[in-house]
């Protein structure tokens, strides 16, 4: 059967040709296929129609629905876009080439600079090289001997004749023969004295020194020795180059470009260049951080140190002690509690003395340290603090190095603020606490009220189930003070306080003065080894030498050791109560310390006052320029104080009037501050301090107010009732009556008169009045005239009828009412 089996061969009618093809496969295997060949039909395009390749570029197909005109449109166009491509893309070439040939010539101008800098630096370098070869030639000649200098006579014939049988070529001068024997003389120094001349150029002669060689620059000792070494291993054959040496440089916070370059024994035009070539343009003058400078300092190969200012303070000793040189050491008592609850007379009773009687007012203004000794020989430091309101940052300084707190409660008075605020301080610095209820002898004392008002502030006592304990006492008659003491002591022993007395001192300052006599003082409590007389130490921003130790009785001592309260005398300026007193080895170390912690201080307060901006300044002047301000000069016998005179003038004032401390400090009211009180037109107050005679004699000529005062209480009032004085009057309305309109008339000469009766009151011709029409204000001035009948009067009681006319208003109608009031003015104080 053959392949076909009678079909026919698919295909179109007409134009088709049909053929046979035979398929080979594998194994021998054929295939007859019949295939037909179709003729390509060739269109031919009309005339203006779009050409093939037009519609190839449309998309390659013939949208037949777009006429000729449209298909001719869209081929100019896309011809144009290519154009316009093909111009943009050559504009692009010829800019890139343009800025390459820019970028040659630029680098091809700098590298020409750079040859001529170094064909110059060559030049100059051999110019250099040259002036002081002929300079050591020139000396050579001149220290040879005047018969190496002299050539022979036949040579120097000779010479002569030669010249004169030759002649000069060309016709010219015969040269003059008495310049020949000075360059035989040369020739022959330079055949003969090349080693001596080599070796004279490098010494430094008189007439250099004198004449200040190379261009009036003086070349020092040590430039001269290294160019001798230089020249000395060049004749030996070896290296002239030196190995350069690598150094551990120290870079703190801040270093001059100038320094850095010196501790790197660098050319300081080569740090500079270095700088500029990190995008650093700084002069040798300019100051750069420690990351710069460490990275100049690598740059150059050497090593870095990064230190810091405050590494002066690591000399002050904070090492820990060992547990075995520790040794047992006297607990430190503050007394707390509010003003007047007896904490000095309690204090007083256990030491047998009378101290409160010292107190200007009975009050204690200082922070006192006392050591006392008990019937069991155990030794005890107290701290008594002042309980007035003023006095808080006093009492915050008490209880940070204190151990234990004794809060001391009046029963008749219970709990007070400032035994609250007592309570703070000590739950704050983290110190058990016992609680001593004095004026138990009082008939009004009520312990248990105490008891429980403490409750109130999370204080439980062991009576009333907790751990703190309290005790019962009278300051008066001395009940339960041996129970005081031993609770003290039961609660010293359950801390085991120790310390190590063998170690340089440190210690904090509890108060410090100006004595007229004896200079800063300072009462210190020590905390760690011994204080002795002879150390140096550093206290804040002042450091001093112990000239002498002063006990809490008045008895100089040598060496006070762990929880001793003193008196240190010799230092070079009065401390900041709170400070820490650190022993240090040197005089140096101390003042170095202190000159750092001086500066750190002035850099803090300068970047706090430069923190305000300008808008900002603005802002404050403004809200500033309607409040009254009064400024005082304060000056305390003692740092506290004057810190707590300070605190309560501050908090008196309100939106209106403030009270501005212009300046305060410690010791006698000198002459400067007369002065200060004069430009600033301001009283000068002092507390338990005095005036010297040039200061008073100031204060006459210039008329500055010099007032005294030992009780804070008194300066306190004084100075609110002279800033009260500043706050305007207070306008205050007393109403003083009511009238109703009846009716109105109308009167020539006078305006519109209104016939009232008087509702309530009393109405006054001079009294202030206001209109009220449906109880609301529409007019408010004062009267013109109050008429009772056709006579004027002064005032009309209530229930009568009378003519009122107000100032410049006449639109008064009936049944208005009109309430009659009178203006008064109040002093005003501060609260």
């Amino acid at each position: 059967m053959s392949d076909q089996d009678g079909k026919k061969p698919l295909g179109l009618s007409g134009g088709a040709r049909s053929g046979r093809v035979n398929q080979s496969f594998s194994r021998g295997r054929t295939k007859s296929v019949v295939v037909e060949t179709k003729r390509k039909r060739v269109m031919v395009p009309k005339p203006g129609a779009p050409t093939a390749a037009a519609a190839a570029a449309e998309g390659g197909k013939r949208d037949k629905s777009v006429p000729d005109a449209e298909m001719e449109r869209r081929l100019k166009a896309l011809q144009a876009a290519k154009a316009r491509e093909a111009e943009e893309q050559e504009e692009r070439a010829k800019a890139e080439r343009e800025r390459e040939e820019e970028r040659a010539r630029r680098r091809a101008e700098a590298e020409a600079k750079e040859r001529e800098e170094r064909e110059r630096e060559e030049a100059l370098k051999a110019k250099a090289e040259e002036d002081q070869r002929r300079k050591a030639e020139e000396e050579a000649r001149r220290n040879a001997p005047p018969a190496a200098a002299a050539t022979p006579a036949p040579a120097a014939g000779a010479a002569a004749g030669a010249a004169a049988a030759g002649g000069p070529r060309g016709g010219g001068k015969a040269a003059p023969a008495r310049r020949e024997p000075e360059r035989d003389n040369k020739r022959d120094n330079r055949g003969r004295g090349n080693d001596g001349g080599g070796r004279r150029a490098g010494k430094l002669t008189v007439n250099q020194a004198l004449a200040g060689g190379e261009g009036g620059r003086q070349r020092s000792l040590a430039a001269m020795k290294r160019k001798q070494e230089r020249q000395r291993q060049k004749a030996m054959g070896g290296p002239v180059d030196r190995e350069k040496v690598t150094r551990d440089v120290q870079v703190p916070e801040t270093i001059v470009v100038s320094e850095l370059a010196n501790r790197m024994t660098e050319k300081v035009a080569d740090v500079v260049k270095a700088l500029m070539n990190n995008g650093m343009m700084v002069t040798q003058n300019q100051v750069i951080d420690a990351d710069t400078a460490e990275l100049i300092v690598e740059e150059f190969g050497h090593r870095v140190q990064r230190v810091s200012d405050a590494d002066v303070e690591d000399v002050i000793d904070s090492v820990e002690d060992n547990s075995e040189d520790l040794q047992a050491r006297p607990p430190v008592i503050t007394i707390m509690g509010h003003v007047d609850h007896g904490k000095t007379s309690l204090l007083d009773r256990i030491r047998q003395a009378n101290v409160v009687s010292g107190e200007a007012g009975g009050i204690t203004q200082h922070i006192g340290a006392y050591q006392v000794t008990t019937e069991s020989g155990a030794v005890l430091s107290f701290l008594d603090t002042p309980g007035h309101a003023a006095f808080t940052s006093m009492r915050a300084r008490g209880a940070q190095v204190t151990d234990i707190v004794v809060l001391v409660v009046a029963a008749d008075d219970a709990v007070m603020p400032q035994t609250v605020e007592a309570i703070n301080h000590a739950k704050a610095a983290e110190v058990p606490m016992i609680v001593a209820i004095n004026k138990i002898d009082r008939p009004a004392a009520n312990p248990d009220k105490v008891r429980t008002d403490l409750l109130q502030h999370e204080v439980i006592v062991e009576k009333m189930s907790g751990d703190v304990q309290d005790v019962e006492v009278s300051a008066m008659t001395g009940d339960g003070l041996p129970e005081l003491l031993e609770a003290i002591a039961l609660q010293a022993e359950l801390l085991e306080l120790k310390a190590n007395p063998n170690r340089a001192a440190q210690g904090a300052v509890i108060e410090a003065q100006l004595d007229v006599g004896r200079g800063p003082v300072a009462t210190v409590l020590v905390e760690k080894g011994t204080l002795k007389q002879g150390d140096i130490f550093v206290v804040g921003e002042q450091w001093g030498k112990v000239r002498a130790l002063v006990n809490d009785q008045g008895d100089r001592v040598k060496e006070a050791g762990p929880s001793v309260p003193v008196e240190v005398l010799g230092l070079n300026g009065t401390p900041e109560a709170g400070d820490v007193l650190n022993v240090v080895d040197t005089e140096a170390q101390a003042r170095e310390i202190a000159e750092y912690r001086e500066n750190a201080a002035k850099d803090k307060r300068a970047a706090a006052g430069a923190a305000a901006t300008l808008d900002q300044l603005l802002a404050k002047a403004k809200a500033d320029e309607n409040v009254a301000e009064l400024p005082i000069v304060v000056k305390a016998d003692v740092q506290g104080s004057a810190e707590a005179i300070v605190q309560a003038l501050e908090k008196l004032g309100n939106d209106e009037v403030r009270v501005r401390v212009i300046h305060y400090g410690v010791g006698a009211i000198t002459e400067s501050d007369i002065g200060l009180a004069e430009a600033s037109g301001t009283p000068v107050i002092g507390f338990n301090v005095r005036a010297n005679a040039p200061a008073r004699n100031a204060a006459n000529q210039k008329g500055v107010e010099i007032r005294y005062y030992s009780v804070i209480y008194d300066l306190v009032d004084d100075v609110k009732a002279a800033a009260s004085g500043l706050l305007g009057a207070e306008i205050r309305e007393n109403f003083i009556g009511y009238a109703t309109i009846k009716e109105t008339f109308r009167v020539s000469g006078v305006g519109t008169v209104a016939g009232c009766l008087v509702t309530e009151g009393v109405a006054r011709r001079s009294a202030g009045v206001r209109l009220l029409r449906d109880d609301v204000v529409i007019h408010e001035g004062t009267l013109k005239t109050l008429k009772r009948f056709k006579d004027e009067v002064k005032e009309v009681q209530s229930g009568q009828e009378c003519g009122m006319a107000f100032e410049n208003y006449d639109d008064i109608r009936p049944d208005d009412v009109i309430e009659i009031f009178e203006r008064e003015e109040v002093e005003r104080s501060l609260a």
